[in-house]
């Protein structure tokens, strides 16, 4: 079996170990959304990883998640991404793009004055969302009609687009953790009565639809999917462990021939028969994510990729704290503890200044 060092060939990604950074919320934009030097420095400290996911990146600005949320709709912002892949590149790295839309996560607040939109009228299970207004009170998002889904889709393709002229090595389409693509999966936020709408496989066809959209774009190969089945967060709960595998088959079986880069899966129980059915079903590389809360260790990532319940372990905090984690678990140094308190605010602080192992430190960091 491979280890976690090997090399991975992705769809057309080639991936020197198969360590990848998750996709990571840091709030380091401006409002305009730009890719700054911070993030040119951020993520090139962390190009010794198998494969570097972006934070979440909107197509559009009436779909921003979050405050210093970066963007791919301006010329100015594809520029500062342009910078990022550049400087990866130069490290021997690999970078995709993950573009997400918020659906009912978000505010006009974040949005310039834009309503939420999402497949139904709903609104995410918490009382208040932090905007460029300070916090203001959740509202309920406005239902997508068919010409909107059109528009949105479009939107999803364009930002594709732009990340591959960007220099980015591919995307990897959001459909996790609540957010817009997600939230049509669940029959709680996705009570539609159109074709979009009803079983498993209509709530499924709209996410298939914006995938085969972006491979046909940007190519199969450098175009991959998210998925948090069962995480239920955010206003979408998945709780109908037959509905949730009756609905994920329908999605795996729309695009599994497609040719996709990979599926990446976030969820909790790792060696349980759920996750090992959906690595079987897509038929493709497969990575994986434990989950939130706790952090990946070496002894787990090394347990998945070994005993083939993944080919890839997808690690977050871990890599926050440690840009050269790779190596630190290649030799089995010490490992910097990340710092919650500095995740979302603005700054190098817990950003980039965590050391590098000593014995390993590129001479830049001496």
């Amino acid at each position: 079996m491979p280890t976690l060092f090997d090399s991975l060939t992705a769809g057309d990604l080639q991936l020197r170990n198969r360590v990848v950074m998750a996709p990571l919320t840091r709030s380091r934009a401006e409002e305009d959304g730009v890719p700054t030097d911070l993030h040119v420095e951020y993520y090139t400290q962390r190009a010794g990883t198998g494969l570097i996911i972006t934070e979440g990146t909107f197509p559009v600005f009436t779909n921003r998640a979050f405050v210093g949320q970066p963007g791919i709709v301006t010329d100015e912002q594809q520029a500062g991404w342009a910078r990022v892949a550049e400087a990866v590149h130069e490290q021997g790295g690999t970078v995709v793009m993950q573009i997400m839309h918020a659906g009912h996560v978000t505010h006009p607040g974040l949005t310039r004055g834009a309503q939420p939109e999402a497949p139904g009228e709903t609104a995410p299970d918490r009382g208040e969302i932090r905007t460029y207004d300070g916090k203001q009170e959740i509202i309920t998002a406005r239902a997508l009609t068919a010409d909107d889904l059109e528009r949105v889709k479009n939107e999803f393709v364009a930002g594709a687009r732009r990340a591959v002229d960007a220099g980015m090595d591919g995307v990897e389409l959001h459909s996790a953790n609540g957010y817009l693509l997600h939230e049509f999966l669940s029959p709680v936020t996705n009570q539609r009565d159109d074709e979009y709408g009803g079983s498993p496989d209509a709530r499924a066809k709209f996410v298939a639809e914006v995938i085969q959209a972006v491979a046909a774009e940007i190519g199969p190969g450098r175009t991959a999917l998210r998925i948090s089945p069962e995480h239920n967060i955010q206003g979408v709960p998945e709780t109908n462990h037959d509905d949730v595998l009756a609905t994920y088959d329908a999605l795996l079986d729309q695009i599994k021939n497609l040719g996709l880069a990979y599926l990446s899966v976030l969820h909790a129980d790792v060696d349980g028969e759920f996750v090992a059915h959906l690595r079987e079903r897509f038929n493709g590389v497969f990575m994986l994510n434990s989950g939130f809360g706790s952090n990946t260790t070496r002894d787990e990532a090394e347990h998945m990729v070994e005993a083939g319940i993944a080919d890839a372990v997808v690690v977050g905090r871990p890599i926050i704290a440690n840009p050269d984690l790779v190596e630190r678990w290649r030799n089995g140094a010490e490992e910097n503890q990340p710092n919650p308190a500095t995740f979302y605010t603005p700054g190098a602080r817990g950003y980039t200044d965590y050391p590098f192992a000593e014995a390993l430190a590129p001479a830049a960091q001496h």
